[in-house]
């Protein structure tokens, strides 16, 4: 644990960098990018049925493609951010003790500011979408594992309720629970090969991306306690 924390204290500038670094990325918001494109810049994603610049949205108004492609993008940006901020923060640690600790807490702290990026993003004005297809992406990097049972998760609850919104704030709820369950029972726990600190920085990083999520859905909680969430329907 005090390898992890001396780094911390003594690299913050590269800390620092990656994070500003994963914000920026996230900040390219790729509904609001293709929407513009598919309409040759005359609608705003955010100006169309929810209003929200994310990919349910721009399946609904703009299309299954504009939609396959803001999927694939947002899934993308959050893999770079990830890997990225995993690769400085493995630079600045250099020989620390843990190292494989320090590099997973690097992608999920990344993988954070990635979603801010993507809700709140410095190139629109700060008004984005709900980071769910983000949020997967800084999974798939930063701990496979949580990413496939988050999958699974997701299809469960999709495939019975057919609303997106309710797969999605489900698998966010559920997202700490996986993380905290192989950070700390089998890797800490079982294998010992990771320090106390590790299972926590990770578990407080999804837990705070639950949160984060779920506020960001609190529009879509309240129709769903109202029985008037939609069930998902694309634009032909």
């Amino acid at each position: 644990m005090s390898g992890i924390l001396s780094f911390l204290e003594r690299s913050w500038y590269l800390v620092l960098i990656a994070v500003v670094a994963a914000y920026l990325i996230g900040s390219i918001n790729t509904a609001i990018i293709v929407t513009k494109a598919a309409t040759k810049g005359k609608e705003d994603i955010r100006n169309l049925g929810s209003g929200n610049a994310g990919f349910t949205n721009v399946l609904r108004s703009v299309g299954k493609v504009p939609a396959i492609l803001t999927i694939v993008c947002d899934l993308l940006k959050s893999v770079v951010a990830v890997l990225i901020g995993g690769w400085l923060f493995a630079i600045a640690a250099g020989n620390t003790q843990n190292l494989d600790a320090v590099v997973r807490i690097g992608k999920y702290i990344c993988g954070f500011f990635c979603i801010l990026g993507h809700s709140f993003p410095a190139y629109f004005r700060f008004k984005g979408g709900k980071g769910i297809v983000s949020a997967a992406g800084m999974m798939l990097v930063a701990d496979w594992r949580v990413f496939l049972l988050i999958v699974a998760t997701f299809l469960i609850v999709f495939i019975f309720s057919k609303i997106i919104s309710l797969a999605s704030i489900v698998s966010a709820f559920m997202f700490p629970v996986y993380t905290f369950f192989l950070t700390f029972v089998l890797d800490y726990k079982l294998a010992g090969s990771y320090p106390f600190l590790y299972w926590v920085l990770c578990t407080l990083a999804a837990a705070g991306i639950c949160a984060f999520v779920v506020i960001k859905h609190s529009s879509n909680i309240g129709r769903l306690i109202r029985g008037e969430e939609k069930k998902i329907t694309a634009k032909k």
